[in-house]
Formats: C-alpha cells, structure tokens, sequence
C-alpha cells in the first residue's frame, strides 16, 4: 500500500476552510422612483435610512444577519410597528439586527427573522426641509420593510420595492 505525503491534499484542504471575507457594498434601488437610488442615511437625521444619489451613497458589510455602514458604523435594523410596514432605523447596536440575508443579490429578512422572509419594501419621499433638498421633497427616499400593503397616509410612496447589491453578473 502506498501513501502520499504530497502537500497538495492538505492545501486544497486548507483554501475551502479559508472564510471569505465579502467587501463592503453599496445597496441599490432597481425599479421606480428609486431606480439607480442608494442606501444612506438622511443628512438630517443620521438614524433614518434613506435611499438617495449614488454620490451620497454609502457602503455596507452584510454578515452574520447583520447589515453595518462603513461609513457611520450603524446597523442597520427594524423598529416595532402595528402597520404592515416597518420603519428601518441605523442604529449604534446590532442587537435588533433582524437577520438580514442574501437571496442571490437581493436584500431579505430571513426565514429565522421575526418577519420571516420578506422582500418587499416601501419607499415615501422626504417632505423638503427634512433632509430632502429643495424643490418638490426632494431626492430622498423613506425605506421601511412591507409586510402587507398599508401605507403612511399623506405621503408619497411607492410600494413594492426591492433592494440589491451591485449586480453580481
């Protein structure tokens, strides 16, 4: 009987053990109003999650159920809500992380979250004045995860949206 002792069996072993560390993303909007939008938060009140320009947009890890800013650090999580959508904060703690997944380059809840797998969000725009810049509300864009179909009354929305990471093509 003869044994190996080529260092090839080990190696091959060691670089499937190897964790791949995901660099840091941008997160995008794919469909109207917020088509080519990205995730950042509002000048005006740093833990509101916004969509707006890409030039303001900021980047993201997604690890561990957890999506955190490069940028400020903040997690990004879901507060309490007795509507079917759920106002997104950033917050300083990953503790209300909700379990935040990847199904192929969209950003979901996870079948273990709360919410279960969600994939629907909703976007209303930022009246002016509240970080919003000028003109008619401005280009900023409210982000709240949907679990049904309610809206806020009186304001400008668009349900059923999604958001993704580049494309991974």
């Amino acid at each position: 009987m003869h044994f190996s002792t080529s260092p090839l069996p080990a190696l091959a072993a060691l670089v499937f053990a190897v964790t791949v560390q995901s660099k840091p993303e941008q997160i995008r909007g794919v469909s109207s109003p917020i088509f080519h939008y990205y995730l950042q938060a509002n000048p005006q009140d740093a833990t509101m999650p916004v969509m707006g320009p890409e030039s303001s947009g900021e980047y993201y890890n997604i690890d561990g159920g957890a999506i955190q800013s490069v940028n400020s650090s903040a997690y990004l999580t879901i507060a309490e809500s007795e509507t079917s959508y759920k106002t997104l904060t950033l917050s300083p703690s990953s503790s209300s992380a909700p379990g935040w997944t990847l199904e192929g380059d969209t950003i979901i809840t996870g079948t273990s979250s709360s919410w279960g797998r969600q994939l629907n969000f909703l976007v209303c725009q930022v009246p002016s004045g509240s970080g919003g810049g000028g003109g008619m509300g401005g280009d900023l864009w409210q982000v709240y995860l949907q679990t049904g179909s309610e809206t806020p009354a009186g304001r400008q929305c668009s349900n059923f949206q999604s958001l993704h990471l580049p494309c991974l093509c």
